[in-house]
């Protein structure tokens, strides 16, 4: 099998970087609302998103999309992995470990983070079986929410 190269996303790999998520996406059953203009202006924003390529022989064959975050109860900064990526042929292989350390390390290095952070579908048996294996631990008493759209906009005051 050929080798792996691991690589920082730039805005340049907006587009390709978008194509593996919609197929994370798909493959979840997700709606895919980010277009390649909004992960470039991401990866270009001075640190709305980070990501990590995995490539070889040219194709990309994983990705790894992350951010700061900082925990008061952890009493540190930390990684936020939004979406992990590993195509189906490469699943099985230690790809997504070796993502998930490398954002470890990008992590540590940028922001002196500690620790990683992650979501995961309650019904993804699969997904949560493999984080379960690296060690990552269920909060049951944690559940993440969102605020959007004209919720978002009255919170701010606007109409």
């Amino acid at each position: 099998m050929t080798q792996i190269t691991l690589r920082r996303a730039h805005p340049a790999d907006g587009a390709r970087l978008n194509t593996a998520l919609a197929r994370l996406s798909e493959s979840m059953g997700d709606i895919h609302r980010a277009t390649d203009a909004r992960i470039t202006a991401a990866l270009a924003g001075g640190g709305a998103c980070h990501a990590l390529l995995a490539e070889s022989g040219g194709a990309l064959v994983g990705v790894a999309m992350f951010s700061p975050l900082f925990s008061t109860t952890q009493g540190m900064a930390g990684v936020y992995v939004s979406d992990l990526w590993v195509d189906d042929a490469r699943r099985g292989g230690g790809l997504g470990p070796l993502l998930l350390a490398a954002v470890r390390d990008e992590g540590a290095t940028l922001w002196n983070a500690g620790f990683l952070r992650l979501g995961v579908y309650a019904g993804n048996r699969r997904a949560r079986a493999f984080y379960d294996r690296l060690g990552f631990t269920h909060a049951p008493d944690e559940h993440y929410l969102t605020l959007t759209g004209p919720a978002l906009a009255a919170l701010k005051g606007a109409s």
